[in-house]
């Protein structure tokens, strides 16, 4: 049982998404990295993001995908990161823009695993 245990807690830190604190240090870090960014805005009561995050955003295929970007988690009610992004109408609102901020797509609500995946696919083909 334990060994079952750690195989399965090395298999989820393995994959598991690393989120940025600030915007400005994850468009650093993308422009010196190579990288795009995506930007995940959330509200404190939302069960659709806790919804995303649990449902779609664990996915392993998800993970993999995401793993060429650098990840930036928003409550919209932080008015400092807010201020950097364009409007937001609902939560969950997720952005995938390059680290000059230019906005590649926009996606707003809860999305299943193919849906999501179509969407990182259309903003792949937008950088290529």
């Amino acid at each position: 049982m334990k060994i079952v245990m750690s195989i399965w807690l090395l298999s989820t830190a393995l994959f598991a998404l690393e989120w940025s604190k600030g915007l400005d240090s994850a468009l650093a870090t993308a422009q010196k990295e190579h990288k795009n960014v995506m930007v995940m805005v959330e509200g404190e009561q939302c069960r659709w993001c806790k919804k995303m995050e649990s449902h779609t955003l664990s996915d392993k295929g998800i993970e993999q995908k995401l793993a060429k970007y650098v990840l930036v988690k928003a409550m919209r009610n932080d008015v400092n990161i807010m201020s950097k992004l364009p409007k937001v109408h609902g939560v969950p609102t997720i952005f995938f823009m390059k680290p000059n901020k230019q906005i590649l797509e926009e996606v707003v609500g809860y999305f299943d695993v193919p849906d999501f995946i179509s969407y990182i696919n259309d903003v792949e083909k937008k950088v290529r």
